[in-house]
């Protein structure tokens, strides 16, 4: 099989996903070879670009967003290859914490920090705070609230795979 250029790419780029999607090598690869990628004839940097972004929409924001913490950690350290010159602080981590609505906003990256939220944990307990970006790394969230005297107090970090739920603490109080 003589592939274009585009094609040979694409396929290198997914083969080195492959062990992160956790998907046969075969699927991807036949996903490629029928899906809409340029061939070296009517390859144009444009259809390249576009083909890029829409493959990270389509696939690595939505993986993103589903990873265990053991998972995102392998793919934090290959970013640069899986994703080209994006900070994966405003992405892959942005992307993670976009399975909790709650504690992102559409147009920043990292955790929103306005709204105190409560967040439930996978050992049943719930902690009330606000989401600290600076503190929060590689999928391990700190919030920030005050303790019984009024003193600021930091809480966490808390691993994104015992978050079960986060909700804006104003909700809590709607019943």
């Amino acid at each position: 099989m003589n592939l274009g250029p585009a094609t040979a790419r694409c396929l290198c780029l997914a083969h080195t996903i492959i062990r992160f999607l956790e998907v046969p090598q075969q699927t991807v690869t036949a996903q490629i070879m029928t899906s809409d990628v340029p061939t070296s004839n009517s390859a144009t940097f444009d259809s390249l670009v576009e083909s890029r972004k829409a493959w990270i929409q389509a696939v690595l924001r939505p993986w993103c967003q589903t990873a265990s913490l053991k998972e995102l950690k392998k793919a934090d350290v290959e970013w640069f290859d899986i994703a080209g010159k994006a900070d994966p602080k405003a992405t892959l981590w942005t992307w993670v914490w976009e399975r909790f609505p709650a504690i992102v906003h559409p147009d920043l990256p990292g955790v929103h920090e306005t709204y105190e939220v409560v967040v439930m944990l996978n050992d049943g307990r719930a902690i009330t705070g606000f989401p600290d970006n600076r503190a929060t790394q590689k999928g391990m969230l700190v919030l920030v609230g005050t303790d019984s005297n009024g003193s600021l107090t930091s809480h966490g970090p808390f691993s994104m795979d015992h978050i079960v739920s986060v909700i804006r603490a104003s909700e809590t109080s709607k019943g």
